[in-house]
């Protein structure tokens, strides 16, 4: 392939994935992918073109990066459906997480938060709003819910870094969770957040999280398309 395609539509960060994807489809696990600076060189596209493609194929699990050595044809996922935090699922695609609080407190829950979390219209609720970073930019916004009751002095120990491990620390982290995922268009503010531009396409999930029969979260999330790849394994797990 000499350079990419135009007047298709197809982004080139697309066009660079799918022909890695291609390339590398029957190699065997341990093959080395071709570096980015390669595919700069050959696509004759920005750095952060080909690192956005490589990041898609990190986080589907065809490709891994090694630290020091470089980017390779991944071993075959095989936990099936494990439910990963936001710090976990980034390390996976090889990005570090970041985390800026924009708001903790106590609130009332509305109607759908309650129903949700499975209290009462107007019980104690944690909210915790988060502007979430990969390899320092911009990746999603995140607005936790919290069941109070179950998190005594949540808000008095000061904010963790991980949300999942600080329900873990008190026997609640999620073995299972309900998500679903829409694509949609950014707000004002939350493209000044995102650092895009108003009406640009985003990803919205919304997550309802259960340990031992126990809601302990409900989170709705708007991530940046252009930087998210959503990575879904189905099957069996031998």
């Amino acid at each position: 392939m000499e350079g990419l395609m135009t007047g298709t539509g197809v982004p080139k960060h697309v066009q660079v994935r799918e022909y890695v994807r291609g390339l590398l489809r029957d190699a065997e696990p341990g093959t080395a992918a071709p570096s980015e600076r390669e595919l700069v060189h050959q696509f004759h596209v920005a750095r952060m073109t080909v690192r956005q493609a490589m990041d898609a194929l990190v986080g589907e699990g065809l490709l891994e990066r090694i630290p020091g050595r470089g980017t390779f044809v991944a071993q075959p996922r095989r936990d099936v459906g494990r439910l990963l935090s936001y710090s976990e699922e980034m390390a996976a695609r090889g990005l570090l997480a970041e985390s800026q609080t924009l708001l903790a407190r106590r609130e009332q829950a509305g109607p759908g938060v309650a129903r949700a979390l499975g209290v009462t219209p107007g019980d104690a609720v944690i909210h915790w709003k988060r502007l979430r970073r990969a390899d320092g930019l911009p990746m999603c916004l995140e607005d936790a819910y919290l069941n109070e009751v179950l998190l005594p002095g949540f808000l008095q120990s000061g904010m963790p870094t991980s949300l999942y491990d600080a329900l873990d620390s008190r026997g609640l982290r999620p073995t299972w969770a309900e998500d679903s995922i829409a694509a949609d268009i950014a707000g004002q503010q939350e493209a000044e957040l995102l650092e895009v531009a108003q009406g640009s396409p985003v990803l919205r999930q919304s997550r309802r999280a259960i340990a031992e029969e126990k809601v302990v979260e409900v989170s709705r999330s708007v991530y940046r398309a252009d930087r998210f790849t959503w990575w879904v394994q189905l099957g069996e797990d031998h």
